[in-house]
């Protein structure tokens, strides 16, 4: 009897938007109205829930977050928060400098994504309108009064609270909101194509994904060209222990997932098992630095896009908050930019279809950004370790 083969190609999140991607531009061109008209129809619903959903991810995810990092307040704690937090600002500040110089000459005139799915003839069927329980801004005050008072008074009920109302709004990311990614992504591509505005978009976001690519690259080279200096050793040969981690990450786009092999490079480049293993796992989920240079790089150029002002001081504030959130950032594939959604409305003003495009341009890249995330920890935790060996002369690492 012959046995048959049922394995299956499983899709990631990035190959299901690329087919999604692919599959609204051809159909565009030629599909009936109605079906365009049932696409506007899905777009419209899952936007309006995505919209009374943003609130609740911010509450869900920072206040436990900020909880837990005051219950395990330590000075070593303090110092790799510290430091994750302020080598976050600076790929955002790297990022937008870069991306302010080169995008002008890259973004093509006359594309601007209040009209890119313009089609009059298009409307939805019908609408639900799904408003929030509360704005943004307040959500966040919410979140951090919340946390800060469960940090300060241990109130272990209200922690236990939060942890659940956490994994009940993780759960609805992972369940329903990213599996229906595609599908919506899907919707404005195919709307897109029909009002014949897709090839200019393309054209843009291929050229803004090479330049974001160099720049993790640099980044990269600049955080170990630093530790380098600070540990007296080859920075290049430190990165080059690091390359499995990176190409791990590359496969997983997960920085959990890959914190075995990340901690395992991490002790070979001579980094002590005591430091590596606080600040391996707590870096991937604090530590997001290419993640934030990917949104800031993206944000720029829709801005651009849509002929919007901006200039450094306000991007500042943006990228200030954004590596506040990305410590928050649940750890699937995504996540990151859905941690970030509300500050892209209230404080860049992103309406939802500019909203929509962040999410395809960003998962488009998530596993680059991921890998630059994950190596950039190794980067961290030497110099923490040289750190530690100073106040701790008896320890030579031997």
């Amino acid at each position: 009897m012959r046995t048959r083969n049922k394995s299956t190609i499983r899709l990631g999140l990035l190959g299901k938007i690329l087919i999604a991607i692919a599959t609204g531009i051809v159909l565009g061109s030629f599909l009936p109205l109605p079906g365009v008209r049932a696409a506007a129809t899905f777009n419209s619903i899952f936007s309006s829930f995505l919209q009374f959903l943003i609130p609740l991810i911010i509450i869900g995810l920072v206040t436990p977050s900020i909880a837990e990092i005051g219950h395990r307040a330590g000075k070593l704690l303090l110092l790799t928060c510290l430091m994750a937090y302020v080598d976050t600002v600076f790929s955002g500040c790297f990022s937008y400098f870069t991306s302010a110089s080169l995008f002008p000459r890259l973004i093509p005139e006359g594309v601007n994504s209040s009209e890119l799915t313009a089609n009059v003839n298009a409307d939805p069927f019908f609408t639900i309108n799904i408003p929030p329980m509360m704005d943004v801004m307040t959500s966040l005050v919410f979140a951090f009064t919340l946390g800060l008072g469960m940090a300060f008074f241990g109130s272990p009920t209200l922690k236990m609270i939060a942890r659940e109302f956490k994994d009940i709004v993780v759960k609805t990311i992972e369940v329903v909101i990213i599996p229906l990614l595609p599908v919506y992504i899907f919707g404005i591509f195919l709307m897109m194509s029909s009002s014949g505005q897709a090839s200019k978009v393309l054209g843009t976001f291929i050229a803004i994904i090479g330049i974001i690519f160099l720049m993790h690259i640099i980044l990269l080279l600049f955080q170990y060209c630093l530790a380098g200096l600070i540990v007296r050793r080859n920075p290049f040969k430190l990165l080059g222990t690091m390359l499995p981690a990176y190409f791990t990450a590359l496969g997983t786009s997960s920085s959990a997932a890959t914190i075995p092999v990340t901690l395992q490079q991490t002790v070979k480049n001579g980094v002590s098992e005591e430091i590596a293993g606080f600040t391996v796992p707590l870096c991937a989920t604090i530590h997001l630095s290419g993640s934030t240079l990917k949104i800031t790089a993206c944000a720029v150029a829709l801005m651009l896009m849509n002929n919007m002002y901006f200039d450094f001081g306000s991007m500042l504030g943006f990228i200030m908050m954004l590596g506040v959130m990305m410590i928050a950032a649940p750890g699937v594939p995504g996540g990151a930019i859905m941690a970030a959604l509300g500050i892209l409305g209230t404080m860049l003003g992103f309406d939802e279809t500019m909203q929509a495009l962040m999410i395809a341009l960003y998962i488009t890249m998530d596993n680059f950004g991921t890998a630059c995330n994950v190596t950039g920890d190794g980067a961290i935790a030497l110099i923490l370790d040289k750190i530690s060996r100073r106040k701790d002369p008896d320890n030579d690492g031997n």
